[in-house]
């Protein structure tokens, strides 16, 4: 039988998940200092509720929510806060955060658990806003909205992102096979929550022991959870093409999961799900892979939010070699940053370390058309790259460019080397500034 998967474009990038994938999660040693961004999620940043001086508890509300589309920010750690200033993140955002120097001792969080079964959906959803739960697979869209089903919408199937598309990327697989049964709770609540009547996980077939790990689990315990293994193809993990391969259902130009009946969680996002409602605790650390052919000792590190990427790279051995770019996230969709003490924010899948890579030689667009065939939306990436360049913004805009998910295939595939999802991301901003 042929794997499930999306029908237009994809590409085929090597996964280099070997680097990391059989490390098991370790907890990185508690750094000096910890820059805990007010900006953690999609939308507005939170508002700052301490000041400069102030002790925080670990867990401690110090950021609220400055909107609907916004999220609480919680202190990792009991310390001092030394300094509130402004600190670039890995995704260009300049944005205000906390200093906080831990104390020598830490507490340790309770190990009571709570029932969810008999609480009612608003009161789980609550839950989930209460401690700060966003997207973890690189979006950061704040959970709560997500879960939050409007009264004209039903929702068929919670489909769980278990993909892992990215190379080198190897977190999420690690959560499968360390802490897949609270993932799966997660995900139940998450169902519970929106009243679907499935939930279906998405494991690509390069993760056949993450499969079977998911299978016995659900055998064993008799829980009403699919799981599907998809043909390894990028982008696979974005929702539009995971819905196409779980569901067969396409989500129109402009519209979301919930207009086709269905609502995505990562893999991550289920298991801080569960650490909301069933242990009461807020979102303020994650599992990162650190990896890279740069990297000494590639690992996934469970780390607390606000982890400069220069302890995670040096608990890691520190560079093999001098890495000629590093990368937050994915290196397809990923962020490239310059300085080492970019912190860890709650969409931080990855630090990537890598070495210099062939360069092609950029030269006028060909017109081959492997642009148009990788594109898994199926735009025409050559026709809106012309457009762009030529400041033909509101055209482009007229061509779908808001549809790009900027997810590099066509970059990838361009033999002219052309910076088509650069351009795609400044004629996003300037078609938008235009209007």
């Amino acid at each position: 039988m042929r794997a499930p998967t999306f029908t237009k474009g994809g590409v085929h990038p090597a996964d280099k998940k070997s680097l990391s994938k059989d490390r098991p999660i370790e907890v990185l040693p508690l750094p000096g200092e910890l820059l805990v961004s007010l900006s953690q999620h999609l939308g507005a940043p939170a508002k700052a509720l301490k000041a400069k001086g102030d002790h925080v508890e670990k867990g401690e509300k110090i950021g609220e929510a400055a909107g609907f589309i916004s999220a609480d920010v919680h202190s990792p750690v009991s310390g001092t806060i030394t300094d509130i200033r402004p600190v670039r993140l890995a995704s260009s955002v300049l944005c205000d955060a906390y200093v906080i120097r831990p104390d020598e001792s830490q507490p340790e969080w309770p190990e009571e658990t709570y029932d969810w079964k008999g609480q009612s959906p608003k009161e789980l959803l609550g839950q989930i806003k209460e401690y700060g739960v966003v997207g973890m697979g690189g979006a950061t869209f704040p959970t709560h909205v997500k879960l939050s089903v409007p009264l004209d919408k039903q929702v068929e199937a919670v489909v769980v992102n278990g993909v892992e598309c990215e190379p080198y990327l190897t977190a999420d697989y690690r959560l499968e096979m360390e802490h897949a049964r609270e993932a799966m709770e997660g995900a139940l609540i998450a169902q519970k929550i929106t009243h679907a009547k499935r939930v279906i996980i998405g494991i690509e077939l390069n993760k056949p022991d993450a499969i079977a790990h998911c299978k016995e689990i659900i055998a064993r315990e008799g829980l009403d959870i699919e799981v599907m293994g998809l043909k390894m193809k990028y982008p696979q993990g974005d929702e539009k093409q995971l819905l196409k391969a779980t569901l067969d259902r396409e989500i129109p130009s402009g519209k979301l999961p919930l207009d086709v009946g269905a609502v995505v969680c990562n893999m991550g996002t289920c298991y801080a799900i569960y650490q909301a409602v069933v242990l009461h605790r807020p979102l303020v650390e994650r599992v990162v892979s650190v990896t890279g052919e740069c990297v000494r000792n590639p690992k996934n590190l469970l780390c607390p939010i606000g982890a400069k990427a220069s302890d995670l790279i040096s608990f890691c051995g520190g560079y093999s070699k001098e890495p000629e770019k590093l990368i937050s996230g994915g290196p397809m969709m990923g962020f490239a940053f310059f300085s080492a003490d970019t912190p860890v924010c709650k969409g931080t899948s990855g630090i990537l370390a890598l070495e210099a890579q062939p360069q092609i030689r950029q030269t006028p667009c060909l017109n081959c058309g492997k642009c148009l065939a990788a594109c898994p939306i199926g735009l025409a990436p050559n026709k809106l790259y012309r457009l762009i360049v030529h400041s033909k913004y509101a055209e482009a805009m007229e061509n779908d460019l808001m549809d790009c998910k900027e997810c590099g295939c066509c970059s990838y595939s361009c033999p002219a080397g052309l910076p088509l999802v650069q351009a795609f991301k400044t004629g996003k901003k300037l078609g938008r500034k235009k209007k």
